[in-house]
């Protein structure tokens, strides 16, 4: 219970984050949702390692570091986490959010946007926090709230730089309902992470193989 009260609260705080930052426009952003994340992970990744998103979820998972009965606890625990974050929100400043592209970009370049950053922060999870060969390390945090931070500013103009099915489903889901959003590009910021994620396992899995 310990482990999915931890994913739920690592989850909340990082989409809390996302949204507050969203509905203001803040243009430092990123660094806000990085370092959100990175003090996330100190806080909870000796507890439940720390994901807070369903892809670094399925990554963990088909690296046989996590049981299938686990992995669904966490992506429930995450996407309450991210949709109590939502409404606390709306509660707050009166306003949903929700990821979105550019005005200017389709299908494919959210696409593409979002797996391959997904991939390499999933890709920086496994090996700074799962590999043997990183185990007991003090950076961990850093580069996993780093990764996500160059992301956002990398591509948060294209994608919206979700990087995880937790902050496409919580905010979008409450967008829809009481913010009359659409839900058209909810389906992208699932399936998009999630194959970055496996994606990265997959890489993982050859980078370790070729250490031994």
């Amino acid at each position: 219970m310990a482990r999915y009260l931890t994913e739920l609260i690592g989850t909340f705080f990082l989409v809390l984050t996302i949204g507050f930052t969203a509905v203001a426009g803040a243009p430092m952003a990123p660094l806000a949702i990085g370092s959100i994340l990175m003090v996330m992970v100190y806080m909870g990744g000796h507890v439940s390692g720390g994901h807070y998103n369903p892809a670094v979820s399925l990554g963990v998972f088909l690296r046989h570091k996590l049981d299938g009965r686990d992995l669904v606890a966490y992506w429930a625990s995450q996407i309450v986490g991210a949709l109590l974050a939502a409404v606390t929100v709306w509660v707050v400043v009166g306003r949903t959010f929700a990821p979105a592209p550019g005005a200017e970009v389709g299908l494919l370049g959210t696409l593409l946007a979002e797996v391959l950053f997904t991939f390499a922060l999933v890709l920086v999870v496994l090996n700074s926090a799962i590999s043997a060969a990183t185990e007991g390390n003090s950076f961990y945090g850093l580069a996993i709230g780093f990764t996500v931070g160059a992301g956002a500013w990398a591509v948060g103009p294209v994608s919206g730089a979700a990087f995880n099915p937790a902050v496409g489903i919580g905010p979008t889901v409450l967008h829809g309902l009481l913010g009359g959003g659409s839900w058209e590009w909810l389906w992208v910021y699932v399936v998009a992470p999630l194959a970055g994620g496996a994606l990265a396992a997959l890489v993982f899995g050859v980078q370790e193989a070729g250490r031994t």
